[in-house]
């Protein structure tokens, strides 16, 4: 097979959302940081919200990304929490995938700190064929062509080949 059609995990963010600012965005962050192993970044409101009381730059969660073999490393420690099962509705068209996980305290090696408390956090896989340069470079940027992306069909048979993911209807 061609190496530039072979697809491949291109990052993993994962996404803790608190919704205010103060301490328990700093827990969160803390958690983060134990779980990835990577320092985490505050996530910033750009839209206002009277009903919640958000207002424009306001921190509201905090999120790492991780690349190469450390976003493989994390899918492996993150998929066994849900049992190697993901609903199909958790793929979307482009070929990412999401889930979330209720407590980090699943995570091998991790114990409840009272201090802390429970957080829950959001994870994002996104796929990628083999070279995605023409999206980052500097000069004539160009959108991916349609061959060349990664469907859900795709995706879904890369997690069942690779990280032995059941899909569930």
């Amino acid at each position: 097979m061609n190496a530039m059609r072979e697809i491949r995990v291109d990052k993993v963010v994962v996404n803790i959302g608190v919704g205010e600012a103060g301490e328990r965005l700093v827990k969160a962050q803390k958690v983060l940081e134990m779980v990835t192993g990577q320092k985490s970044v505050q996530t910033i409101s750009k839209t206002v919200n009277r009903d919640l009381g958000i207002r424009v730059g306001m921190p509201l969660g905090c999120k790492v990304t991780l690349r190469g073999e450390a976003a493989e490393d994390f899918i492996t420690r993150a998929l066994p929490i849900r049992e190697m099962r993901v609903p199909v509705y958790s793929f979307d068209k482009e070929g990412n995938m999401s889930f979330g996980i209720t407590d980090y305290t699943d995570f091998d090696g991790m114990k409840y700190d009272p201090e802390i408390g429970i957080f829950g956090m959001d994870i994002s896989v996104v796929l990628r064929r083999g070279g995605n340069r023409i999206t980052q470079r500097q000069l004539l940027k160009r959108r991916i062509p349609v061959g060349h992306r990664v469907d859900r069909d795709e995706a879904i048979q890369y997690m069942k080949d690779k990280f032995k993911v059941e899909v569930v209807e």
